[in-house]
């Protein structure tokens, strides 16, 4: 009788639970945020919206929330869901799972660039020719379609 060999892989990981904030003015520019161009470090010298990595327990907006006054200084009062989606690291190793938020700009707090290498409002247009992860465009549009709506 032949032995049976099996072959175990193993399980995946799951994805890092990310949440993001794409804080839009009325004239629809959103801030985004340049980051630190360091080996190692997920989307490094590009272009992204504010946010971060969830803490065990911790919900998406919450985690939208912190991570972005910690890395802005800006307190969101109200944050709409955009999407859900799986994206994968630079080097593909790992899946993240973003959620991205909208919050619209109160024209009084001062956003300040605690994280990164500078945080700046930006028009739509302007991101031509800038570093970015894929996504950016996509979900920036999906925000201004939430903005738009009553």
């Amino acid at each position: 009788m032949e032995a049976k060999v099996s072959t175990c892989r193993p399980a995946p990981t799951p994805p890092r639970a990310v949440a993001g904030v794409v804080l839009l003015r009325e004239d629809h520019c959103a801030l985004l945020q340049l980051r630190d161009d360091k080996p190692g470090l997920n989307a490094a010298g590009q272009w992204v919206f504010p946010g971060g990595h969830s803490e065990p327990g911790e919900s998406p907006e919450d985690a939208a929330r912190r991570e972005f006054a910690e890395e802005t200084g800006y307190q969101c009062a109200r944050l709409d869901w955009i999407t859900t989606f799986e994206h994968p690291s630079d080097d593909g190793r790992r899946m993240y799972q973003l959620t991205m938020f909208l919050s619209r700009y109160d024209g009084i707090q001062t956003v300040h660039c605690y994280e990164g290498q500078c945080v700046e409002f930006l028009a739509r247009h302007a991101l031509a020719g800038r570093p970015m992860p894929s996504y950016v465009p996509w979900v920036w549009d999906l925000a201004i379609a939430r903005a738009r709506e009553p």
